[in-house]
């Protein structure tokens, strides 16, 4: 296969497929169409809650699918003891990050389903670093642990109103909104310090026992550090930050969560975690984890175009035999040249050097 006429999309997807099928993840196949009811019955799963939605022709209102992860869960079944891996290389159709509108998105990602332990997780991590090493670039991959923050603001207060308030001030790094927030609920300076000692947390893996050391021991504290020294290990250490203003929807996900970054793109390229409350809220018991790339978003880190668009433009006229200019132009190509065949030169086709069967060769 001739590498120079992919495009970067196409070049990522195939060292994805070959870099997931040596982990032993099976390739997941599925329609373009879903029943319009599963996204209307879980829109707080999906990224955006906007959905192309018809009538097919026996009266049932269809979908072009918006997400790849509630298919998987819905179309599979709990084995005891047994774990589903796939990976998925599918087209879907919603509101593009990079344009705000509706957009046809290649997405490729994986999931682990069944009995996730913390080798799935550190399986699941490690490939989201070689995936985002696939696409090339300076890249980072953000960790954190839900639970260490839902334990943390508990430990402060209990009221629903703080702890949203709170975590949303966590997600955007912004003491000073919290600060403003603990006021109001009365929480002590000694307990803001500490919340703002987890908003400014930023440490490679091998700097967690250091931290973890300085908060009380839990559950969420003993996963980090099993992973953290996992990763110290791993040979993505340096790419990998432990970052615990990361969030997301605890109705979605549990555990550990992490974003990938390329530099030249503002927005994250991948997204992951694990989502046993997925599973749970569409009758699954098993549990899960697994990361999206959206491939989309690589148009940023597109190569400037060549400057020209066909080495060869090879002029024939009337009097030209059709045997003599295919004759020509195979030879050319056979040079290793690109070459296009035409009775007038267009407007806008950029090349490197014209043939002219009617005249003389010249070079432009």
């Amino acid at each position: 296969m001739n590498d120079a006429v992919l495009t970067r999309e196409e070049k990522v997807v195939f060292a994805l497929r070959e870099l997931y099928r040596r982990y032993g993840y099976l390739p997941y196949r599925m329609s373009k169409f879903e029943e319009y009811e599963l996204y209307v019955r879980n829109k707080e799963f999906m990224v955006g809650d906007r959905v192309i939605a018809f009538n097919d022709t026996n009266g049932k209102m269809l979908a072009l699918k918006p997400d790849v992860t509630l298919s998987i869960i819905k179309g599979g079944e709990d084995r005891p003891g047994e774990k589903q891996k796939v990976y998925y290389d599918e087209n879907v159709y919603r509101v593009s990050k990079s344009t705000h509108r509706f957009k046809e998105i290649r997405q490729a990602g994986l999931e682990c389903i069944g009995e996730v332990d913390l080798y799935d997780v550190f399986e699941t991590v490690s490939l989201a670093c070689e995936s985002m090493n696939a696409i090339g670039g300076d890249y980072l991959l953000t960790v954190s642990h839900l639970g260490l923050l839902t334990d943390a603001l508990s430990r402060v207060s209990r009221d629903p109103a703080f702890l949203s308030a709170a975590s949303g001030c966590v997600a955007g790094k912004n003491a000073h909104d919290l600060k403003a927030v603990c006021e109001k609920s009365g929480v002590s300076d000694a307990d803001y310090d500490g919340l703002c000692r987890l908003l400014a947390a930023n440490f490679a893996p091998a700097d967690a026992p250091a931290f973890l050391s300085t908060l009380p021991d839990s559950d969420a504290t003993r996963e980090i550090a099993s992973l953290a020294a996992l990763l110290a290990a791993s040979p993505y250490a340096d790419k990998i930050r432990f970052d615990f203003s990361l969030t997301g929807d605890v109705n979605y996900y549990n555990g550990f969560i992490f974003k990938g970054f390329l530099r030249g793109i503002a927005s994250d390229v991948l997204s992951g975690g694990q989502y046993d409350g997925m599973m749970e809220k569409l009758g699954r018991k098993s549990r899960a984890v697994g990361f999206a790339l959206y491939l989309d978003l690589l148009e940023a880190l597109d190569e400037p175009e060549p400057g020209f668009d066909v080495d060869v433009l090879l002029l024939y006229g009337e009097q030209n035999d059709p045997a003599a200019v295919m004759a020509k132009a195979n030879t050319i190509r056979a040079s290793g040249k690109t070459c296009s065949a035409q009775r007038a030169i267009p407007e806008k086709l950029r090349y490197r050097e014209l043939v002219d069967l009617t005249k003389e060769a010249t070079k432009c």
